[in-house]
């Protein structure tokens, strides 16, 4: 939920385990506790999305066994081996950081990735404000990081169940060719379209691609989003990287975001998340302030954690 300053720190002082998202000014001057924290100032909230640098989105877990820990990019491969075997971890990765861009290549290589509940997101800033610098804080001991992922590991009871979700508006349009990679990366110059080396900015020009919506991988079954960042000097920049071995296409055109999210939603609707997510291309490209997204309500993020890093989706965690 949404909260001021002084209603966050009284939790902190209260000794909950928490997640906190919001401006790096607020964060810098929450008190020690237990807590973890990254920046941003887009929230779905109740109330519908909304755009704030004077309050706090604030997810408290009422679980007595956790475990605060921080990774660079060298030890983030660390973070499924310190994870509990009943439990989650809530991963914060600030944006364009190394361990940011590591953990979006290596993750589905990291030892024991699909068996632990990793699930979190990409800290951000407010697109309108520069000067920003994406940063996650370890409430343990207030030290502020560019260059940190911060993680909560938490146990649940044994008979408790985790689980992992996401919600994808989008899917592959099956009239687009197949689009493959022969190398991974954030950027590409070339790809193959129907098994023919292109220019893939070319291909996207050419074809007046809407880069509003996102490339669209076949991960055995599962679509996994590939968002555009932007297209420069002849190279397309993701949000994401791209994978040899995977078939993608582009994704269905959708006309009304917060309508197709709200009906995906609705067999959601006695659910009862610990914690989620959404992504900052869907809030600005659904126009999505002052909008509800029902059920599901957090940060705005620059990326999410579903395991591995995906981008345009809505992730959430159950225990039940």
């Amino acid at each position: 939920m949404l909260l001021s300053f002084d209603e966050t720190a009284q939790k902190i002082a209260n000794g909950k385990l928490l997640h906190i998202a919001g401006t790096e000014n607020l964060l810098k001057k929450l008190p020690k506790g237990n807590w973890i924290g990254g920046s941003t100032e887009y929230f779905m909230a109740k109330e519908g999305g909304k755009i704030t640098n004077a309050l706090l989105f604030v997810t408290e877990f009422p679980y007595d066994e956790f475990q605060i820990s921080t990774y660079d990019g060298g030890s983030i491969s660390s973070v499924t081996a310190d994870a509990y075997d009943n439990g989650f971890s809530i991963v914060i990765l600030p944006f364009d950081s190394v361990v940011h861009k590591t953990y979006a290549q290596k993750a589905p290589e990291f030892e024991g990735m699909f068996i632990k509940n990793i699930a979190g997101w990409i800290a951000g800033v407010n697109l309108d404000v520069p000067g920003q610098t994406p940063v996650t804080v370890n409430g343990q001991t207030c030290e502020v990081y560019t260059d940190k992922a911060i993680v909560a590991h938490v146990c649940v009871p044994d008979d408790k169940l985790v689980s992992i979700g996401i919600v994808n508006i989008f899917s592959q349009d099956e009239t687009s060719p197949v689009i493959e990679f022969t190398e991974e990366g954030f950027s590409v110059k070339t790809c193959l379209v129907n098994g023919k080396e292109t220019v893939f900015a070319d291909y996207v020009a050419q074809n007046g691609i809407d880069t509003k919506f996102p490339l669209v991988g076949d991960y055995s079954g599962i679509g996994v989003n590939i968002s555009f960042k932007f297209i420069e000097d002849s190279t397309v920049n993701f949000y994401a990287p791209v994978f040899p071995g995977i078939k993608y296409r582009m994704a269905k055109s959708i006309t009304d975001y917060v309508a197709e999210f709200n009906g995906q939603l609705e067999k959601f609707k006695s659910a009862e998340a610990v914690f989620s997510c959404n992504c900052i291309l869907n809030f600005l490209y659904g126009e999505l302030e002052g909008k509800d997204i029902e059920v599901f309500h957090g940060p705005i993020t620059f990326g999410e954690v579903a395991y591995q890093l995906v981008n345009q989706t809505l992730v959430y965690v159950t225990v039940l």
